[in-house]
């Protein structure tokens, strides 16, 4: 006598009986609808380290700006600021400042780029250093 457990035979409990074969392609449906979120995080997690490049380069490049121009009596060197940037980073920078006579301030901003085209969620890194004169 043969009798059903489950999906399997009393006889060959290791196999799966012939009827029960109606989940077959269920997983590959089942990664197809989490592909999308996959790729979302993907794309968040690229956007998020174009971000904190941007910022580290925008204080590198206001950092480099603020102590050459502290040597000299002029504002900030925006080309000294510029220079010290990576080439993408330094078409997208703008940079301005302001100095008296006992130190200069240099500001860098530096326009983060998309990753997913129309969604603008980062916008602008900005960072600052204030050097004395010398």
């Amino acid at each position: 006598m043969r009798t059903r457990t489950f999906g399997r035979t009393a006889e060959n409990p290791g196999t799966a009986a012939a009827p029960g074969r109606r989940d077959r392609g269920q997983v590959a449906i089942e990664y197809l609808g989490f592909l999308p979120l996959l790729l979302l995080v993907a794309l968040l997690a690229i956007q998020a380290g174009l971000a904190a490049y941007a910022a580290n380069q925008a204080g590198t490049g206001a950092r480099a700006g603020a102590r050459l121009a502290s040597m000299s009596m002029s504002g900030c060197d925006r080309q000294a600021a510029k220079d010290a940037m990576s080439d993408w980073t330094a078409r997208r920078a703008r940079i301005t400042g302001h100095s008296s006579h006992d130190e200069v301030t240099c500001t860098a901003r530096v326009k983060v780029p998309r990753v997913i085209p129309g969604v603008d969620i980062w916008g602008w890194a900005e960072r600052s250093s204030t050097m004395p004169r010398t």
